[in-house]
C-alpha cells in the first residue's frame, strides 16, 4: 500500500464481479470489424447509440468490447514486441489451434504465452494487445 501501510484484504468483499465492458481505440471501425467478427467470430451489439464518432460495440458473452474511432494518444508510444508485457485484453476460446489456422490464414503474428499456458497473444490492426486463453 502507499506509505507504507498495509492492509489485510484476505477477508474484504468483492465489489466488483465482472467486467462490464473494455474500450479499445482504431483507427478505422470497419477494418477493426474484419478482425474482431471476421477473425475472432464476435458479434456486433446493433444498441450502441450516436457517441459523436464512429466506433462499435461487440457483445462478449455478459460483457462487451467497444470500438472507438477517436485520435489515438499512444499512437507514439513503442510497445513491446510480445503482447503479454503490454496492456492487454484476455479472452476465453474453446480451441486455441482452431484460433492460431485463423491467424495464420489471416497473415496475423502472434507469439505463445510465456508461461507455458495455452495461451497466445496477438494484435489488432491498430496494434491493440489481445490474448487468447483456451479454457
Amino acid at each position: 500500500m502507499p506509505g507504507g501501510e498495509s492492509t489485510d484484504m484476505s477477508s474484504a468483499t468483492p465489489i466488483v464481479h465482472s467486467i462490464d465492458h473494455c474500450s479499445l481505440i482504431v483507427a478505422n471501425t470497419a477494418k477493426a470489424l474484419e478482425f474482431y467478427m471476421g477473425i475472432l467470430g464476435l458479434e456486433l451489439d446493433g444498441s450502441r447509440p450516436d457517441l459523436g464518432y464512429p466506433g462499435a460495440w461487440l457483445q462478449l458473452g455478459n460483457g462487451q468490447i467497444h470500438l472507438l474511432e477517436v485520435p489515438d494518444p499512444y499512437s507514439v508510444v513503442e510497445r513491446p514486441e510480445h503482447g503479454g508485457r503490454d496492456s492487454h485484453v484476455a479472452l476465453q476460446v474453446s480451441d486455441l489451434d482452431a484460433v492460431i489456422q485463423c491467424l495464420e490464414a489471416s497473415s496475423i503474428g502472434y507469439s505463445r504465452s510465456k508461461s507455458g499456458r495455452a495461451a497466445l497473444f496477438c494484435r489488432d490492426v491498430d496494434g491493440n494487445a489481445i490474448e487468447l486463453v483456451e479454457k
